[in-house]
C-alpha cells in the first residue's frame, strides 16, 4: 500500500520516527529515485523535505496505519 506524507519541519519528522519505529512492520519512503527506510531519521533527511514522500507500507493490508493521518497528504498524479 502506498500513501503521501509531508515531513516538512524538524517537529514532524520527530514525531514520524518516533511513530514509526513503534510499528511491527516495515515502510519505505520514496523521493524522486531514493528510497530509505521509513524508521531511520538520518535516511528521512537524506530526501528532499520540500516535496510529498511517498510511504510504501510494507505489509498485506487495505488501510494505512491510523498514525498516519496526521502527515498524510492528497496527491494528484
Amino acid at each position: 500500500m502506498e500513501v503521501w506524507i509531508s515531513l516538512n519541519t524538524f517537529e514532524k519528522i520527530k514525531r514520524f520516527v518516533d511513530m514509526t519505529t513503534h510499528l511491527d512492520y516495515e515502510l519505505d519512503l520514496i523521493s524522486g529515485r531514493y528510497v530509505v527506510d521509513g524508521k531511520s531519521i538520518m535516511g528521512i533527511f537524506s530526501l528532499d523535505l520540500g516535496n510529498p514522500i511517498k510511504v510504501n507500507i510494507l505489509q498485506e493490508t487495505d488501510e494505512y496505519p491510523k498514525e498516519l493521518n496526521e502527515f498524510l497528504i492528497n496527491v494528484n498524479e
